[in-house]
């Protein structure tokens, strides 16, 4: 209260009393002593209370009390402490923290379990397929980032994924108390520490595996790596290991018959007596694409472009060149997902029909002996101006082409095209790889230009003797690869001609166990819009059992997701359809079992111990609680704090004085109607 506030109490009071003294003193029609002091003494107060209504003084309460610090209690709820037999020791060494008088009389306990991600505990249950301490302890460092909160984390100390948590203590400025699940000895155990395979491989060849095998123990042992697809050993080798040479990384190589996806199961022999053998075991799955592409070079003369290209494209063996003459049975043409026509005349107006019937993909080479006039009439996207005069046009590459991805591999050293003399119009949007020049003059034609049209696609090189530009590579670089991957994109490209659909999904064909199951989805209006107001379900059946599960599609961004990790590890069929249109699409995809939780035997008893240490801690056995809980209830650094809680509280918020204000009002009234006097 300050003095200023005090000084109008005072006067409030002088003014009350003497407002009540003039009244029944000087102004009193009894003259009974005695009554007009208790009516100035009431008409005081009344006075007095309302003045001090008016001044509003501001009164302090302190309260006093103890904070207590936190004691955070973390429990592993992941699988690998079920797989270890330490669930029922989990639980009871929860019980006795929890329910431990004197740590609840000294520390707020808070509880939470970790897997995945960390909760506030409900209950232990064993069962998360991941752990991440690392993720834990930064989540915790959020919530004790501003009080004392030693931490004890009961936990085998075996991550699935995420940072090293031995590290944490950058973060996480707690003293943490490692509780060590798990078993301490070290057994003698083989197991598959990684797998390397491609997802996917070309039919009839072979596709390589990388097994790194690693052995725990003293003695030297003998095992058998094989390699299972069904029931059928596809693959055997004999490995040895000892305690010095204990790890072997074998590489080999399985064949690739199967179109679709193709299961397997490298399984390391279990030796004698070994305890842990759920880590002799690893699937994997590889795709088997079926690439092989078939081209037909339709031409009437012979040329040195044609051995070239020819080359070029064979050179990945997935393609073949059949040479044909445009005089040939073209009922063969549809087997060919891509013709080359080499400069056409007037005997190649049956295939121009048959392609544009067939709505195939071509690739079009314009040279000097072209038939300008027949190649105009017969195509309607382009035209080539007709003059009676060639030239020689180097080139110039155009780094914006944004069909498919390119490399500029030199162009500008290869030596020159012959091409006819005139301009070129396209009356479709076209898109120049290379452009024309003489010289230094860029001529903003184009030499080699791709364009799509009608979901067909088309590329046209406006020059002969591109045979040049193949030796010319091979100066330069001593290899033919990059011309060669050169025309292979480009080839790649005019091959495969993907229709847009309304309805697209993206998802693998296989998942290695049931972590990170993802179906992406997009649906388009009739204008391929993205539309976001359709509503998209999936249907998930279970081709070993047949049960059938129904999942919605949430929107993402500008994508429709679900997540299907819930489902166990099989073969699955899936239909997706969109609710409010009759558009549908189907899939399958497999769920390769595997479960990281129980690759583990051991606690990882270094890793704990490092942490405590780090973190000004200090880590304990089970079967030694007694000593964590007698240090905790010792330990000088956790100790209550008192504190102290000022509250400012205005006399305007103090009922009782309008009570007293009311009461002596009353008394007045009643004493004087009770004496004659109103």
């Amino acid at each position: 209260m300050t003095a200023e506030t005090l000084i109008y109490i005072i006067l409030s009071g002088i003014l009350a009393l003497f407002i009540a003294l003039f009244q029944y003193r000087y102004k009193s029609k009894t003259k009974n002593i005695k009554l007009n002091s208790v009516f100035s003494f009431l008409r005081f107060l009344t006075i007095f209370a309302i003045l001090l209504l008016i001044v509003n003084p501001k009164f302090e309460q302190i309260k006093v009390y103890a904070e207590k610090p936190n004691l955070v209690l973390a429990v592993d709820n992941s699988g690998s402490i079920k797989h270890l037999n330490r669930e029922k020791v989990a639980r009871e060494l929860f019980e006795t923290i929890i329910k431990n008088d004197e740590l609840n009389n000294k520390f707020n306990i808070s509880t939470y379990t970790f897997g995945n991600a960390i909760k506030a505990l409900d209950s232990l249950t064993f069962d998360e397929s991941e752990t991440n301490v690392n993720s834990a302890f930064s989540q915790l460092s959020q919530i004790y980032k501003s009080s004392v909160a030693p931490t004890i984390i009961v936990t085998d100390g075996n991550q699935t994924f995420g940072n090293d948590y031995q590290f944490a203590h950058n973060f996480y400025k707690q003293a943490i108390y490692p509780i060590i699940l798990g078993d301490t000895i070290t057994y003698t155990d083989l197991k598959i520490q990684q797998l390397n395979v491609n997802k996917y491989a070309y039919l009839k060849n072979r596709f390589p595996v990388e097994a790194i095998l690693v052995y725990n123990g003293d003695n030297n042992v003998n095992a058998v790596l094989e390699v299972k697809k069904g029931n059928t050993t596809v693959y055997s080798q004999s490995v040895s290991f000892s305690k010095i040479d204990n790890s072997k990384v074998v590489n080999l190589t399985l064949p690739a018959n199967t179109i679709g996806t193709n299961s397997y199961k490298v399984h390391l022999v279990p030796i004698e007596n070994e305890k842990n053998k759920v880590n002799n075991s690893k699937n994997f799955a590889v795709e088997i694409i079926d690439q092989k592409t078939k081209i037909a070079f339709v031409t009437d003369m012979l040329h040195p472009d044609i051995g070239a290209l020819k080359k070029s494209i064979e050179s990945n063996e997935q393609r073949s060149v059949s040479i044909l003459n445009p005089n040939e049975n073209l009922n063969q043409i549809n087997d060919f997902q891509l013709v080359i026509v080499n400069q056409p005349n007037n005997k190649f107006k049956s295939l121009f029909e048959e392609l544009d019937k067939l709505n195939k993909n071509r690739f079009v080479i314009v040279g000097t002996k072209t038939d300008l006039g027949f190649l105009n009439a017969i195509n309607k996207n382009y035209s080539h101006e007709i003059v009676l005069q060639t030239e020689e046009y180097q080139t110039d590459f155009n780094l914006n082409f944004t069909p498919f991805q390119i490399e500029d591999i030199d162009f500008e050293s290869f030596p020159p095209l012959n091409s006819n003399y005139g301009g070129i119009t396209f009356n479709v949007p076209s898109q120049s790889i290379l452009n024309k020049r003489i010289g230094n003059v860029s001529l903003e034609q184009p030499l080699l230009t791709t364009f799509e049209i009608s979901s067909r696609r088309e590329a046209v090189l406006f020059g002969e003797n591109i045979w040049k530009w193949r030796a010319q590579s091979y100066l330069n670089s001593k290899s033919f690869n990059e011309f060669d991957n050169f025309i292979g994109k480009l080839i790649q490209y005019l091959a495969s001609g993907k229709r847009r659909n309304r309805l697209n999904l993206d998802y693998e064909s296989f998942y290695i166990g049931n972590r990170g199951v993802i179906v992406n989805a997009q649906f388009f209006d009739n204008n391929y819009v993205f539309d976001d107001r359709e509503t998209l379900n999936i249907t998930v059946k279970d081709k070993l059992s047949n049960n059938e599960v129904r999942f919605p599609f949430v929107l993402k961004n500008n994508n429709y997701q679900v997540d299907l990790s819930s489902l166990p590890a099989s073969e699955y069929n899936f239909t997706v359809k969109a609710t409010n249109e009759n558009i549908s699409k189907s899939g399958a995809f497999s769920i390769l079992e595997y479960n990281v939780e129980q690759q583990f035997l051991n606690a990882n008893v270094t890793k704990l111990k490092q942490l405590a240490t780090n973190s000004d801690g200090k880590s304990y056995f089970v079967d030694n609680t007694d000593a964590l809980i007698n240090d905790l209830i010792s330990d000088n650094r956790y100790v209550s704090i008192q504190k102290s809680h000022k509250n400012t509280i205005p006399l305007i918020d103090w009922k009782y004085l309008l009570a007293i204000i009311a009461l002596c009002l009353s008394a007045e009234w009643f004493l004087r109607k009770y004496n004659g006097l109103i």
